[in-house]
């Protein structure tokens, strides 16, 4: 399994399992609300970036790298929200919003590299 190695997928995986525990303090009425927003988006990066990795075409690869990447802005939109609500702390959403911004520059670099795989074809 490919996908292992790549450094975006460990860091999208290791978002992930923090954002879990970070909702695990969301109020509980939430549960059907934002924490399961949250936690689909979260989940969702990790699991595009796997499924990319798993397919034969360059292009295919580039439209899971992408979708992954919406996701990842969709995780910063509902955390953005979560703070506003006082359901996180400034401090908690600063630290997670530096690594979404990381990866999200690494994901951009990564679907670049996949790109010009493609033109060099």
């Amino acid at each position: 399994m490919i996908y292992r190695k790549l450094l975006v997928y460990k860091l999208a995986k290791s978002l992930t399992v923090d954002v879990y525990k970070l909702t695990q303090y969301m109020p509980k009425y939430e549960r059907y609300g934002i924490i399961s927003q949250i936690t689909r988006s979260a989940i969702s990066i990790p699991s595009n970036i796997a499924e990319g990795s798993g397919r034969k075409s360059l292009k295919e690869q580039i439209y899971f790298i992408e979708v992954a990447y919406g996701s990842l802005m969709e995780l910063s939109c509902q955390l953005e929200i979560a703070l506003e609500l006082n359901y996180i702390s400034e401090q908690q959403y600063d630290e997670i919003n530096k690594r979404i911004h990381d990866l999200a520059i690494r994901l951009y670099n990564y679907k670049e590299y996949k790109q010009k795989s493609i033109a060099s074809q």
